[in-house]
């Protein structure tokens, strides 16, 4: 025999209950408006006692519902119809207050129970039915209402409603950036938007709304006034009551309906200052202030401390303040135990992750391709772990250096440290690819020698990575002596860094890709944005990327982005080949580049072209459209190579490097047959000579 499901008979006819107003559930906004209407009729239609009850009761119950909604609501705009709600509670407590006045003056001579239960009720339970007490009592509440609570709500407000407004076109563009970047969608910029617009109208409204609370306050002042003088005047003319029965009775009637009225008053009051002084802050008022009142169990112990120190002065009560002290004090270990168990648990995950991510097991990190990577040898390890490890802060301040001279964001270099190297070698890899190594005596320094001259200090003879120059492995101790005698000694963590700068420097068009051109066109103002996607090409950003990368090839700084963006605009509309825009661009840099190549004494020293060479190459150089093409001979090439590198060598063993000054038309041609040979040689053509530059001509390639 199957046993019966047992009914829950109670909850079944709840919803009974419950389904007899769904076909009210629909039509919420002629309830609403229904409801209005009736707080309207109530300032002209007499209420009986009994409903005046109901409609107090209903006052206190939607100022409560009204706090409790403004504590929990994460963010000011989840309860953007607030101003309005305010705007229907005051004229509800308005209007049951005229209605409480008319009882109160018709029929007061009947007793304090005249004006209904509630008024009565609060009468004699808040002030005990002394009329003096409870004119006390009601003048402090107006006063924390009117002068605390609504004034600084309202100074909120406003303040926040101006601040919203200034803001809105700085937030406007950067929802705009953020969509122009690819960072958001077009919905979710949408919402953002309409967000933005919802914060300056809310804050606005708030404003407004907050001077209903004060012109609530003045009307219960006024009314309480007008209730106690008249009803003094109608209970001893007209009813025939001595003046202190009928102060009696006419007071308490009118203070208990003050009070009616303001304490929900002060309720919306409180709710409205916790909406406006939430600002930007997510999350509810009672999680915000448990987090951020525990956050420092220092200011817990420090707090309790003081409490306790004063439950020991002469007259305080001992065994009131030291419970609170300890009770404090108690927050303050549970919130220490708290943070050391989160801060235990993230570094247990971060570790767990960092020996996930180098595991060199994971197909992850086996497809992971580094930009920059320096791998160490087991003897170099010390010069990252140690104590005194210097290399990390060496190699971190590139960034800054990369970005002042070439305007270039460096990548994150990563130190490595690899098992497959000798114990004092390194290596320097750029996407992958090992393009330099070294050696580094431990516990060494390196003296520069380039003439082999240094004979009185001990060492190890050999070639610095970096230039090839010659020069000197000695002991750490020696090195204050070469000093002395003149010699250039340095540390080891500044051979490594000296020679990374260096790979990095040949390899910044390799480095900066897409992406980074992507970072730098994000960087700019929203018009130059705009100016380069305005680019007359399908790919804008691969275009400013092809000519970024052709100016970092011969070490033209690229800080001075929006004129280069410009330039590009203005060589764009001519020719879309990026090696003509790059020459258009180089003669907008004119100034730069000049300043770049300028020495101490102000002049810029170049090397020309002999009178021979220069007519060959005006001679061999073909330029048809976009597409310029040399039509010399390899011989008379690799002839003009080795007269340029025998120029050239005469300057660099003394380490200048003079620029070569050419026609406009030979400049990429000349540039790319030296670019192999001498790639640190500038070649510049008369049209990036700027007007202010002084030229110093001191040799010449050819006759």
């Amino acid at each position: 025999m199957q046993k019966a499901k047992p009914t829950h008979s109670g909850f079944a006819r709840l919803n009974r209950y419950l389904d007899l107003f769904s076909p009210f559930s629909g039509h919420s906004d002629l309830g609403f408006a229904a409801a209005v209407c009736t707080i309207l009729a109530i300032l002209f239609v007499p209420l009986p006692a009994m409903v005046l009850d109901i409609g107090l009761a209903l006052s206190f119950a939607i100022s409560i519902l009204v706090l409790m909604v403004a504590l929990w609501v994460k963010k000011p705009l989840e309860f953007d119809s607030f101003p309005s709600l305010l705007l229907v509670v005051t004229v509800m407590r308005l209007s049951l207050g005229i209605a409480s006045t008319r009882l109160i003056l018709s029929e007061g001579q009947n007793g304090t129970g005249a004006a209904g239960h509630v008024i009565e009720g609060i009468a004699y339970f808040v002030v005990g039915g002394d009329y003096v007490i409870g004119a006390i009592v009601f003048a402090i509440l107006v006063a924390i209402n009117f002068i605390v609570i609504t004034k600084g709500s309202t100074r909120i407000a406003e303040v926040s409603a101006r601040f919203s407004l200034d803001a809105m076109p700085g937030k406007q563009m950067a929802i705009d950036a953020d969509l122009g970047a690819g960072l958001i969608d077009d919905a979710e910029a949408r919402r953002r938007r309409k967000e933005v617009e919802g914060e300056s109208s809310f804050f606005g409204a708030m404003d407004g709304a907050a001077k209903f609370v004060r012109g609530d306050a003045v009307a219960g002042i006024i009314i309480t006034f007008v209730n106690i003088l008249g009803g003094l005047l109608i209970g001893t003319l007209r009813h025939g009551m001595d003046f202190a029965s009928a102060a009696q009775t006419y007071t308490v009637l009118t203070i208990g309906d003050g009070l009616v009225n303001q304490i929900p008053a002060l309720i919306v009051s409180v709710a409205a200052g916790m909406i406006v002084t939430k600002g930007a802050r997510e999350g509810t008022a009672s999680t915000a202030l448990t987090e951020q009142l525990a956050a420092s169990p220092r200011a817990l112990f420090a707090s309790a401390a003081l409490i306790a120190f004063m439950g020991v002065m002469p007259g305080f009560p001992l065994l009131l303040f030291w419970p609170i002290a300890a009770g404090i004090a108690t927050i303050g270990l549970l919130t220490q135990r708290r943070i050391e168990a989160a801060e235990a648990k993230a570094a247990t995950t971060q570790a767990g992750q960092s020996a996930q991510a180098q595991d060199p097991t994971q197909p992850e990190e086996a497809i992971r391709i580094d930009i920059i990577r320096l791998d160490l040898g087991a003897s170099l390890v010390m010069m990252i772990n140690g104590e005194d490890a210097a290399l990390p802060g060496k190699v971190r301040s590139l960034r800054n250096l990369f970005a002042q001279d070439y305007g270039f964001i460096l990548p994150a270099v990563r130190i490595v440290d690899a098992s497959d190297l000798a114990a004092g070698a390194y290596r320097i890899s750029v996407q992958g690819v090992a393009v330099a190594s070294g050696t580094i005596v431990a516990g060494s320094r390196l003296l520069i020698d380039p003439a082999e001259q240094v004979t009185g200090i001990p060492g190890i003879r050999v070639k610095e990575p970096t230039f090839g120059l010659s020069a000197l492995w000695i002991d750490s101790t020696r090195a204050a002596e070469a000093e002395a005698l003149g010699h250039t000694v340095v540390d080891s963590e500044s051979v490594i860094v000296t020679h990374l700068t260096e790979i990095i420097k040949e390899h910044m068009p390799d480095l900066l890709s897409y992406r980074a051109a992507q970072d730098l066109v994000n960087t700019l103002d929203r018009d130059y944005q705009k100016l380069v996607r305005d680019l007359p090409n399908p790919a804008p950003v691969i275009l400013l990327q092809h000519v970024l990368q052709n100016l970092l090839a011969e070490r033209v700084s690229i800080r001075n982005l929006p004129l280069i963006a410009e330039a590009m605009v203005e060589a764009a509309v001519v020719s879309k080949s990026p090696r003509v825009i790059t020459e258009h661009v180089r003669r907008k840099l004119s100034a730069s580049i000049c300043a770049t190549l300028e020495h101490d004494d102000g002049f810029l020293p170049v090397i020309v072209l002999g009178g021979g060479w220069e007519g060959e190459f005006a001679n061999a150089i073909k330029v048809q459209g976009d597409e310029t093409n040399c039509l010399m001979s390899p011989k008379r090439v690799q002839d003009f190579v080795l007269a340029a590198r025998v120029e050239i060598q005469k300057f660099s063993a003394e380490d200048q490097w003079p620029a070569i000054l050419v026609n406009p038309d030979f400049r990429p041609v000349i540039r790319s047959m030296l670019e192999r040979v001498s790639p640190s040689t500038p070649v510049i053509s008369h049209g990036e000579i700027h007007r202010k530059a002084k030229l110093r001509t001191i040799g010449k390639i050819g006759e």
